[in-house]
């Protein structure tokens, strides 16, 4: 590196994820931290306007200081952008319940930041409640193998309440400590680069999509680039809605104008014209996250969906969940996806293909989609929350699984007596082991562990007397109707044929 490189490159602010399990107060953390009340108006804490914001922080050092958030669905809009081999984050903020401890969901979260290779703090939050318990939190942690100082480890902890904010200024500086250990810099002369973190349609205004930069400045009269999509820097907006000139490293920046919608997670460059855009963009291949598939095996059962989500990145993110969906008997075919309000061809794809259904999320059904769909029977189903929308699939799944036949032992008895036979009615003699031996049932017939034939029950007595069945440990004598001859030592196993759902 030339001493002139040295020179251009300055600090760059960290761009920081919150995650963790549902309920233990991401959105309402990053709810305190920019003053506004995004956690009553919107299920699940997801912003409508952009994905990330900026936040100024006064720092342990007396100086204002820029972080930007993240705003996303959770880890899985966070798994879906690292897939695509982006690393958007620095430092990730693993949220943990002082009531609740580790849950299933924070481990999610946890694997995910390991596998992004991102330094990361905890932040032990509800700290306000009357059950919290920091220490046995931290205990939690240990077990769960997060080890943090004090613990084992060297992941920094912080005590927060959300709620009330106490401790969020002491995490909002141990982010910039972080970042600091980081020695997080960009180069504010060069072309901006960065990752697309979320893309949407807007009837009014086109096709928008934001963007982080993570290195140089972005410029107004330049052309953007993502994979095979592309748009002119006209208008640029910061986080607040407000156009901008220019923006650089670390800036969350919507681009209004593209071509066609870029994926969530691809990484963006910039070229100085139209053509040269044109032929980059020309040069590019690329394959659908989730490949559309074609149920042949007439042993596995094809549940055909159609998607709607209000914007690519809860798209990307749904794909991300539903690879996780489905098994061997019961497969997943998405029939198509899109991005926007549920609409009548939408139905009308689903009348086409028998059985399917429609799934939005945080979308609305178009006036005669909702007619039509009425009329043919089509189950559409709206959902705000990503994990309730995969909880219901996950129940259709079971439903839809495959009725089989299984054998379902009732009874084991030992002959004990041969007395007659008449063609292949046998009558013979017997002590129930285990279970029930009942009048009407089919038998297996067993010699030295050995199934050496079939049979059925036609009649049952105990103590001369004639019943439906002998339980345990009783002695009957029986007609069995075989054309095995039995034997004092057969073993008879009766049994019944049940239908039930496949596992």
């Amino acid at each position: 590196m030339t001493n002139t490189e040295q020179t251009t490159k300055t600090e760059r602010p960290p761009v920081i994820t919150i995650m963790g399990h549902i309920d233990h107060g991401k959105s309402t953390l990053l709810d305190y931290i920019r003053k506004t009340n995004i956690v009553d108006k919107e299920a699940g804490g997801i912003t409508q306007h952009l994905s990330a914001y900026e936040v100024k922080h006064i720092g342990k050092d007396e100086k204002e200081h820029k972080i930007t958030f993240l705003d996303t669905p959770g880890h899985e809009a966070f798994s879906a952008i690292r897939e695509r081999g982006s690393r958007v984050a620095d430092i990730a903020v693993l949220v943990v319940s002082a009531e609740d401890g580790v849950k299933p969901q924070t481990k999610e979260a946890l694997k995910c930041i390991l596998e992004a290779k991102i330094p990361y703090i905890v932040a032990i939050n509800k700290i306000d409640k009357p059950n919290a318990d920091i220490e046995r939190t931290k205990q939690s942690l240990a077990e769960n193998e997060i080890y943090i100082e004090g613990y084992g480890g060297a992941v920094p902890a912080v005590p927060i309440s959300a709620k009330t904010g106490q401790g969020v200024p002491d995490l909002l500086d141990m982010m910039l400590l972080v970042s600091e250990m980081e020695s997080l810099t960009g180069t504010p002369t060069a072309d901006a680069e960065g990752v697309i973190i979320e893309s949407n349609v807007d009837t009014k205004k086109g096709i928008s999509a934001t963007i982080i930069i993570k290195n140089g400045t972005l410029k107004k009269g330049s052309f953007i680039i993502a994979e095979d999509s592309y748009s002119p820097v006209r208008i640029m907006e910061d986080f607040a809605g407000k156009q901008v000139e220019e923006a650089t490293f670390s800036s969350p920046i919507r681009i209004i104008g593209w071509n066609k919608q870029p994926k969530v997670g691809t990484s963006f460059n910039i070229v100085a014209t139209k053509k040269i855009a044109e032929e980059q963009i020309s040069q590019f291949k690329s394959e659908p996250i989730i490949k559309k598939q074609n149920t042949k095996n007439e042993n596995v059962i094809g549940f055909p969906i159609i998607l709607r989500a209000d914007r690519f990145g809860s798209m990307e993110a749904l794909e991300h969940e539903l690879k996780k969906l489905g098994n061997d008997k019961v497969v997943l075919e998405i029939v198509q996806s899109g991005v926007g309000a549920v609409s009548e061809n939408d139905v009308k794809v689903a009348v086409a293909n028998s059985n399917t259904v429609i799934l939005g999320f945080n979308v609305k059904i178009d006036p005669g989609a909702q007619s039509l769909a009425e009329r043919t029977g089509v189950n559409i189903q709206i959902f705000d929350i990503i994990y309730k929308l995969t909880e219901w699939l996950s129940e259709e799944i079971s439903k839809r699984m495959p009725m089989i036949e299984t054998e379902e032992v009732t009874g084991l008895a030992k002959i004990q007596k041969y007395f007659s036979s008449t063609k292949d009615k046998h009558i013979v003699g017997g002590k129930v082991m285990s279970g029930t031996i009942s009048s009407g049932e089919q038998i297996k017939i067993k010699r030295r562990d050995v199934e050496i034939g079939k049979g059925k029950i036609r009649e049952i007595q105990s103590q001369k007397v004639r019943t439906d069945s002998v339980a345990e440990g009783y002695e009957f004598g029986t007609m069995i109707e075989s054309k095995i001859e039995l034997a004092p030592g057969d073993f008879i196993e009766s049994y019944k044929v049940v239908t039930k759902k496949a596992e």
